[in-house]
């Protein structure tokens, strides 16, 4: 091994050691009430089967960690490289997106094998590996629980598309939230630090830390609920084009957006499909399932607006303000851009997060399927402003 003997920190190495077993874990798990044709279905381009999310995550540890750090690995199969890389133009091809469903073999049973192989050879390199690569290893399991909070929404998306309604989650329960009126919360102008700064993980699109000027402006202090999007399907939202920015229009008309993703109505009712099935609306729990599109809409619907990022993440230390994490990812206003003075990283690990910064939209806060110890305040998730498919939501904000 490349770095015998540079470790200095054996107490990280085996708190990494004890994340990497239980994450690692937590995904087999979720994965283990799945049969074989569940794992390898992908129901439309932005989703992956979660036989590929469990590669994947493999292979990230296999390609980045053991082989450039274990002189004795034994890759597991060479053509993993080919078929599970995602986005990494500097490690080589890649199999296309889009046609992931396709690749039935190597079988999910298969895949099982390929973690098993790697949990054990990084188990043992581990203990042995410096400080920097250690970095990589903590990379990779935030990585894995990215990949986990994936697994569930695409296999969700997946199930929705199933006539018998299946549940993925059997006794998945409705977070309903903080009770009470939604009310805006007053925010004084002036400078706020954002962004990750000290010890502790982050990913780089946190960097660096910076001040922010705000204007005076106030915070809803609860997440929009589904009682609320009830009554904007009923006042015409979906049909009125002047709430809409024009891309959102055109894709609420393309696509046929009567309502959030995976909610159904029958007999005047509205059902909403979720982990646990097909169930009854719960009027106060929050909406989710939103494109940034509306969001938007709903917000000046509302005769507000969405909060900037800078303005979520200076807020959400208010008390006053509720909910601002486990229940859905919020857009922002914010388009996805890098803080003043980033810079990626060089080589591979480099394309994590940069070469994203262009086109999306920044949401805040974290969802229901979001593992536990992997959200942080200053955490920037983003997506493209038509997705619908994660469980994203929203606060709103108006100036003062």
């Amino acid at each position: 091994m490349d770095d015998v003997g540079l470790s200095h920190e054996p107490s990280r190495a085996k708190e990494l050691s004890n994340r990497f077993r239980d994450i690692r874990a937590a995904t087999e798990a979720l994965a283990g009430g799945l049969t074989e044709a569940d794992q390898c279905v992908q129901s439309m381009p932005d989703a992956s089967p979660v036989k590929w999310h469990r590669a994947h995550t493999t292979w990230f540890f296999e390609q980045f960690v053991l082989v450039p750090q274990v002189a004795d690995y034994q890759v597991f199969d060479p053509a993993f490289c080919f078929l599970f890389n995602s986005y990494y133009e500097a490690v080589g091809p890649r199999h296309p997106r889009p046609t992931r469903g396709l690749v039935t073999r190597p079988s999910a049973s298969e895949v099982t094998q390929y973690r098993r192989h790697v949990d054990s050879a990084l188990r043992q390199a581990i203990p042995l590996l410096g400080a920097d690569v250690l970095g990589i290893v903590e990379l990779g399991l935030h990585h894995e629980q990215q990949h986990l909070e994936l697994l569930i929404t695409d296999m969700l998306h997946a199930f929705a598309a199933n006539p018998l309604d299946p549940a993925m989650i059997a006794d998945w329960r409705e977070p309903i939230g903080h009770d009470g009126e939604t009310t805006f919360v007053a925010c004084g102008r002036g400078l706020h630090r954002i962004g990750h700064e000290g010890a502790g993980f982050c990913f780089d699109n946190e960097t660096p830390s910076h001040d922010a000027y705000l204007h005076p402006h106030a915070l809803a202090s609860r997440l929009v609920r589904n009682r609320d999007w009830v009554e904007f399907i009923r006042d015409g939202g979906y049909r009125t084009s002047s709430l809409w920015m024009s891309d959102g229009w055109a894709a609420a008309q393309s696509n046929e957006w009567r309502a959030p993703l995976h909610w159904r109505e029958h007999d005047g009712t509205w059902l909403q499909f979720g982990p646990g099935g097909l169930a009854d609306l719960v009027l106060d729990a929050p909406v989710r399932h939103i494109s940034w599109y509306e969001a938007d809409a709903f917000a000046r619907w509302s005769g507000v607006r969405l909060p900037t990022e800078a303005e979520w993440e200076a807020g959400r230390t208010n008390p006053a303000i509720h909910e601002t994490t486990g229940y859905v990812w919020q857009w922002t206003e914010s388009a996805y851009r890098p803080y003043p003075g980033y810079r990626a990283a060089v080589g591979a690990i480099g394309e994590y997060n940069g070469k994203f910064m262009i086109n999306q939209m920044v949401l805040r806060g974290g969802s229901m399927a979001t593992p536990r110890g992997h959200g942080r305040p200053t955490y920037r998730n983003f997506f493209h402003p038509d997705k619908r498919w994660q469980f994203s939501g929203l606060r709103l904000a108006k100036d003062l």
